[in-house]
């Protein structure tokens, strides 16, 4: 069985929010939430509502097709990060220029299943 859970639009930078889900990334789901829990980043929380929302997810599959389900055997088998669009705001600088600012987006998806499906390469911790 395999659950997937996604936020979009999140105004967390992908380079910086790649850095919070190689944490996790192989990882047991329950293991996750509670690294995620005291991650001091800031795209730790948002990840931390996804990784559960995933739970949630493969909860209510295991529920619609009739079968057990054990929220341990759980394992973030696929995580990544896309970019989403850049909000760009100008500044004012000197001499009359203005100066751009990106306001960086990112698209997060986690991808739960049991322990045997994790790609080759991605046992373990990372």
């Amino acid at each position: 069985m395999e659950a997937k859970a996604k936020a979009r639009y999140l105004r967390v930078t992908p380079q910086k929010a790649r850095r919070v889900v190689d944490l996790v990334r192989g990882q047991q789901a329950t293991e996750a939430l509670a690294v995620l829990k005291f991650a001091e980043q800031s795209a730790s929380e948002p990840l931390y509502k996804l990784v559960a929302s995933g739970i949630a997810n493969a909860r209510q599959q295991a529920e619609k097709l009739g079968e057990s389900f054990d929220e341990d055997e759980l394992v973030i088998t696929q995580a990544f990060v896309d970019e989403g669009p850049t909000m760009r705001r100008f500044r004012p600088r000197a001499q009359g220029r203005a100066g751009r600012i990106n306001k960086r987006t990112s698209h997060i998806t986690v991808v739960l299943g049991s322990g045997d499906d994790i790609p080759a390469g991605r046992k373990g911790n990372r």
